[in-house]
């Protein structure tokens, strides 16, 4: 129980806070959040999409594309994410399609507390990422920062269906960051830390 708060409370300092995500979201507080992500990502990629067509794209067109293909794959971790946390268990999701092995490793933690305690999520955490920062290395690389909204992510028992109490001094919404790097043509997160800091 302890370690999932500290998931949903934040990746036990990294693993505590990057629970906080899943676990933390409901104990320190996705769908929602990606429900609101998405609304955003496709907001992006409409208009990076419906640019008027030109003889040579602008800089902003290349940046706009970037963003939105970096915020699509962290959006699509979220969304596993969400599902994996719904069942404790990441088979049949889509994690390891955006989300790198150092990344999972926190999660797949959770999950195991999570299990052992007979614990799920239900509802989804609404997100609101930005790109704050992209390097053109031989790995490109970006930034996202991210108020995670955990209202409506709730940790629940699993046989009895009932909300497992929680620390009222947990963070409903917090920041969090995250790291992707670009492998090939996609974009994997490789990182994600929540902070404890309100958003």
């Amino acid at each position: 129980m302890k370690a999932a708060q500290r998931r949903l409370t934040g990746h036990v300092h990294a693993v505590v806070r990057t629970r906080k995500h899943a676990i933390a979201l409901l104990l320190t507080g996705g769908l929602l959040v990606l429900a609101g992500c998405n609304s955003s990502d496709s907001d992006t990629s409409s208009k990076a999409g419906s640019a008027p067509a030109a003889v040579s794209p602008a800089p902003s067109s290349t940046v706009d594309a970037v963003d939105a293909a970096v915020l699509a794959a962290y959006t699509s971790s979220w969304d596993a994410q969400t599902e994996a946390y719904g069942k404790a268990s990441v088979a049949g999701t889509d994690l390891k399609k955006s989300t790198t092995l150092r990344a999972l490793f926190d999660i797949e933690h959770d999950l195991e507390v999570m299990r052992k305690a007979g614990q799920v999520t239900t509802g989804k955490p609404v997100i609101h990422p930005k790109v704050v920062k992209v390097t053109t290395a031989k790995i490109p690389t970006a930034t996202v920062t991210d108020c995670i909204d955990t209202t409506h992510w709730t940790l629940i028992d699993k046989a009895s269906k009932k909300e497992v109490p929680l620390p009222t001094t947990r963070l409903i919404k917090y920041v969090s960051t995250a790291t992707l790097e670009k492998w090939g043509t996609k974009w994997m997160v490789t990182k994600l830390t929540a902070q404890e800091r309100a958003c």
